[in-house]
């Protein structure tokens, strides 16, 4: 939890939480997850994801190493049950749990949280960059709602390049075409995964044309609008908050409309890897 009591949390609607547990967790998730789980010690985290066979991303998440057979997945935006139910088909004879913590509740904060705390029933995520502080929070009693702290936080993942993709949403991109690389979300090292010969590939071979773009308008952008560098289309508005958006672009475009509304290009930030 934050080191000051007098910090305000508020609530992150629509966040929740997977737990996976049993002697055979771990070994579930790293052959399941596209990132390296053997360096993780207990109450640490790290991002991580789930991928289609054609590499296309079906969630990210923070994977929380709480002991040796209990992790827990934060899930910013796909609904822990869906997630747990598409895993339950690759479990097989794995001794492994997939439960949806429907009793724990995700917040936020603006302060430094403790990165190793994992208490029963609690956690805290420190996800402070070089330009600010923020942790985030699990625990069984509800947080208060606050909009303006919702918007803020929402601000802040997309200036530091933390892509929210809409629940139910057709996987489309692939870990590169989200610039994941820069959260150090996934591997091309360790052992086979679905879609890890796609992300390998790409890796490898220096074939990925498109990546996260941050776009900034004087109107309130729609996540779905179409980027144009003034002549020709160069990718989609996949994350929105107000007039700051995140698009998958060409990279070697200059996005100058969305939707035909006047944008600029502002530079990602960077310390929101793990």
């Amino acid at each position: 939890m934050p080191d000051n009591p007098n910090i305000s949390v508020f609530a992150l609607p629509g966040q929740s939480v997977l737990e996976i547990s049993g002697p055979d967790a771990l070994a579930f998730m790293q052959a399941q997850g596209m990132n390296d789980l053997a360096a993780l010690a207990d109450g640490q985290w790290q991002w991580n994801g789930w991928l289609t066979p054609q590499g296309r991303l079906i969630a990210l998440f923070a994977l929380l190493r709480r002991n040796a057979q209990t992790l827990w997945c934060v899930l910013p935006d796909f609904p822990a049950t869906a997630l747990a139910q598409q895993l339950q088909r690759y479990v097989f004879r794995a001794k492994v749990k997939l439960r949806s913590r429907d009793d724990l509740h995700v917040g936020g904060c603006f302060a430094r949280g403790t990165q190793a705390s994992a208490e029963e029933d609690a956690a805290s995520l420190d996800l402070s960059t070089g330009d600010g502080q923020r942790a985030w929070l699990i625990a069984t009693t509800p947080f208060a709602n606050d909009d303006a702290s919702e918007s803020r936080w929402r601000a802040s993942n997309l200036r530091h390049g933390l892509p929210r993709l809409a629940a139910g949403a057709e996987p489309k991109w692939t870990p590169q075409q989200l610039s994941l690389d820069r959260l150090q979300a996934y591997s091309v090292k360790k052992g086979c995964y679905p879609g890890q010969e796609i992300v390998a590939r790409t890796h490898f071979l220096g074939q990925a044309k498109r990546g996260l773009a941050l776009l900034e308008s004087t109107q309130a952008i729609a996540d779905g609008a179409s980027v144009s560098d003034g002549t020709r289309d160069v990718g989609t508005i996949i994350s929105s908050a107000g007039h700051l958006a995140l698009a998958v672009a060409t990279l070697d475009a200059a996005p100058a409309t969305i939707d035909g509304q006047p944008a600029q290009r502002l530079p990602l930030l960077d310390g929101l890897a793990r």
